[in-house]
């Protein structure tokens, strides 16, 4: 008998039923390759999901991470199984690029969040359904070896295969789709899927301790479970740390406290700032604060900034980083700001009023500079000021294109020659020795998963960038890879000429800040009014495209491609976008390279007539 077996009611389940029964199999010789296994069962069962129900879209990377990201895949699966899943996940990607054992007891947990998944596919997808439960007397028991390193690579290539070949063959037929997919909203209006509440025991089990695990804390070295502590405000005076996190020196860096999954974590808030009262009495230092309810985590330095959600825990040394930081970074109310690198006055403004943000406890900023003002110039400023007086360290620079990396880089090092700088999209610069690491959206998240340190650990974890700069902040922040900010737990600053205030897009909401009130602004007509720029005037041009609009079907294979990317999030966007809206999508190369062409002849020259006088002239199309 298999906890799997009510998938074979269905002959729908067929291509991943039986991935899961191997899977479960598989946890009496070894528990590795029973995780490896369950997690591969999970990306056909989320890929089936792709292929048999009508309203889940193929994201443009079909990769498991960003198929259970989409905003579709939140809307439609249960919340708590998305909890379970994201656990699956994690689990299997680390025990892959790891060589840490498995216990019987950490792989039944991941059992059982495989099975809450398929439970939730049974009963959305089955009008058959008939209430199940796991059992764990039903696993046999364990007769296993811990799984090399070679073995686990290996074992992960064969399943890469097995599911390829399993994808040709996935998309059922057009009924099917349309019987699944009424069967889903018929469940979804009658009644709502629960599964069990997780104690506080497993939930530290299952979610807390591995994502400890994932920043390199180890149980045996730095970390410790249910510390005993004196001092407490109660009849006994002792109290008992979930969780606390050692530096190399002996003394506390962290708490952290633990809720069961069903609470708020904010439950553990108190209570964790009292563990650090007393840590800090007995150590002289105050440890930063971790609350969780296993799947929230809340990041509390109440030395420095406000609690705020983060993605992880910072590791070791980015903790001691932290801690260190407390007495090392200097305040910003008085800079010095270099005048080779900026030296007019709105940047000079500019920069005072993110380091007034900062030094307010406020994380997020934004500047609003008209183009041509030299708003890389004031970030490379900002840098400048903020590695001097202390506050940060590694920096990462985003772009959504690759030239914009690339001249941002240039402009960097040739502005702040002493700093290492690294491009991620160059395979010869070294972003584990570099100081500031530039790359396009894209990048970074395929980058975030894969890039390894030389001891083969996770670069990119969390913590890694004190600072993050967005290029271009009106574009790419928002549902696809707003990830990338979740993410990570840097400083933000965001450089833009446009800000968008649209309800789904909103550039000020991103950066916490009031609607049309940016950290700083120097706008178009001030700057022509003081001199900077001048205005323009139009040219009209037209072409056959913005006269007919664009055609999905009579596009070129990598428009179409291009047009999946820059529309896959926009429902109003269907097969053809008419000529009334082309202005507000516009992508198609032969119509830039006519505007183009338009400004070459008719815009002011400079140098005898051999290039383009820089900001005087702007062509527009009507």
């Amino acid at each position: 008998m298999s906890n799997f077996e009510f998938l074979n009611k269905n002959k729908s389940f067929t291509s991943f039923a039986k991935a899961c029964m191997e899977a479960e199999k598989e946890l009496k010789t070894n528990t590795v390759s029973c995780v490896m296994l369950s997690r591969k069962a999970l990306e056909l069962a989320v890929k089936w999901l792709y292929a048999n129900d009508k309203l889940f879209i193929m994201p443009y990377q079909s990769n498991l991470s960003a198929l259970i990201h989409t905003i579709t895949f939140k809307n439609i699966v249960n919340e708590d199984v998305r909890k379970e899943i994201g656990f699956i996940v994690k689990k299997g990607n680390f025990v892959v690029h790891s060589h840490c054992k498995v216990s019987r007891d950490e792989a039944i947990l991941v059992l059982k969040c495989l099975f809450d998944f398929m439970k939730w596919i049974y009963f959305t997808y089955d009008k058959n359904y008939e209430d199940v439960e796991f059992n764990v007397s039903l696993l046999e028991q364990e007769e296993n070896e811990n799984l090399k390193q070679e073995e686990r690579e290996k074992l992960e290539k064969e399943l890469e295969e097995q599911t390829k070949k399993l994808e040709e063959t996935l998309r059922e037929n057009e009924e099917l789709r349309k019987q699944l997919t009424e069967a889903r909203e018929e469940k979804s209006e009658s009644k709502e899927f629960v599964i069990k509440d997780l104690s506080e025991y497993e939930t530290r089990k299952q979610f807390i301790d591995l994502e400890l695990q994932i920043a390199g804390w180890d149980f045996s070295e730095n970390m410790t479970k249910e510390l005993e502590i004196e001092g407490m405000k109660n009849a006994q005076g002792i109290g008992y740390v979930d969780y606390v996190l050692f530096g190399k020196n002996g003394l506390p860096l962290a708490v952290v406290e633990a809720k069961r999954t069903s609470k708020n974590a904010h439950e553990g808030k108190q209570q964790a700032s009292l563990y650090a009262d007393c840590l800090e009495q007995k150590y002289g230092q105050r440890p930063v604060i971790y609350y969780t309810n296993g799947i929230e985590i809340y990041m509390w330095d109440n030395l420095d900034y406000p609690e705020r959600r983060v993605s992880g825990f910072y590791t070791q040394d980015e903790l001691q980083r932290l801690v260190n930081r407390r007495k090392s970074k200097q305040s910003l109310e008085h800079i010095f700001i270099d005048t080779k690198i900026t030296d007019r006055p709105y940047q000079l403004e500019g920069i005072k009023r993110v380091c007034e943000s900062y030094e307010n406890k406020h994380r997020k900023a934004l500047l609003v500079m008209a183009t041509g003002t030299g708003k890389t110039r004031t970030a490379i400023s900002l840098v400048d000021v903020l590695t001097g007086k202390g506050w940060v360290q590694n920096i990462l620079f985003l772009a959504d294109r690759t030239e914009l990396v690339k001249q941002a880089k240039k402009n960097f090092v040739k502005l702040l020659s002493d700093v290492s700088c690294c491009n991620l999209l160059n395979s010869k610069d070294d972003p584990e020795d570099s100081r500031i690491v530039f790359c396009t959206y894209q990048t970074m998240m395929n980058s975030i998963d894969s890039v390894k340190c030389k001891n083969g650990k996770k670069l990119f974890t969390p913590g890694h960038f004190d600072l993050i700069i967005v290029d271009e902040a009106h574009r790419s922040i928002y549902k696809k890879y707003q990830a990338i900010f979740e993410y990570f737990d840097g400083l933000l600053v965001g450089l833009t000429a446009t800000p968008r205030n649209d309800v789904d897009k909103n550039t000020y909401n991103f950066f916490e800040l009031e609607n049309n009130v940016p950290t700083f602004a120097y706008e178009y007509e001030e700057a022509i009014k003081d001199g900077y720029l001048v205005d323009y005037h139009n040219i009209k041009t037209t072409t056959k495209f913005i006269e007919r609009g664009i055609k999905y079907s009579e596009l070129k294979e990598e428009e179409k491609e291009e047009y999946e990317n820059l529309f896959e999030e926009d429902e109003s966007v269907k097969e053809e976008i008419g000529s009334s809206a082309i202005n507000s999508w516009l992508f198609n190369k032969d119509t830039i390279k006519k505007i183009l062409e338009t400004l070459m002849e008719k815009g002011l020259k400079v140098e005898g007539g051999d290039k383009i006088r820089k900001n005087d002239y702007i062509c527009k199309k009507s």
